[in-house]
């Protein structure tokens, strides 16, 4: 089983500038301001299995079995809270393990359309969003973005939205890192 270090993961994913990846192990730390790990994920619309798997980061992988396509793809969805204040300017980074196991009708692609931070409560307007495509294999996908004002903690928090086809996706640790202003 992998053991979870942020500074490997930082400096793996590509976030890590180099004067950033000198930073001590305590600092990278205190960027994470969510809890990453995947028994932290709250599923909508189905059930998460928590699973053992060594190919991802940590050794663990939530396994989520997406009942079909709908108009509103976040008819099936993750959100996961984000801990600690925010700050207007604020530079964000959401990154997050992902592969899809089953496609819809063998496909071997999946298409989530939102990834975002946003707010955590209704209009659940999100502070930045991209979409990204997955594949077979684990792979760390990243979404930047920006502060546009202060945030408590728990106010905001990270969607992934899932709901684009009858298919089984693993999610591996999600994070959001704050690197400041």
């Amino acid at each position: 089983m992998h053991k979870f270090h942020p500074a490997i993961f930082l400096i793996l994913a590509g976030i890590a500038t180099p004067s950033f990846a000198a930073e001590p192990a305590d600092d990278l730390l205190s960027k994470i301001i969510n809890v990453p790990a995947p028994s932290a994920i709250r599923v909508d619309g189905s059930v998460g299995k928590l699973r053992d798997d060594p190919g991802v980061q940590g050794g663990k992988a939530l396994r989520i079995d997406v009942p079909g396509k709908s108009d509103t793809s976040w008819t099936t969805a993750i959100a996961t809270p984000v801990k600690k204040p925010v700050k207007a300017g604020d530079a964000l980074v959401l990154a997050f393990w992902a592969r899809l196991v089953k496609g819809d009708n063998g496909a071997t692609t999946a298409t989530l359309p939102y990834n975002a931070v946003q707010l955590a409560a209704d209009p659940y307007t999100p502070l930045f969003t991209q979409g990204v495509t997955i594949g077979s294999d684990w792979k760390i996908y990243e979404v930047k973005g920006k502060a546009d004002k202060d945030y408590a903690a728990g106010t905001i928090n990270i969607a992934i939205h899932l709901a684009t086809g009858k298919q089984t996706i693993d999610l591996g640790p999600i994070f959001l890192l704050n690197m400041g202003q």
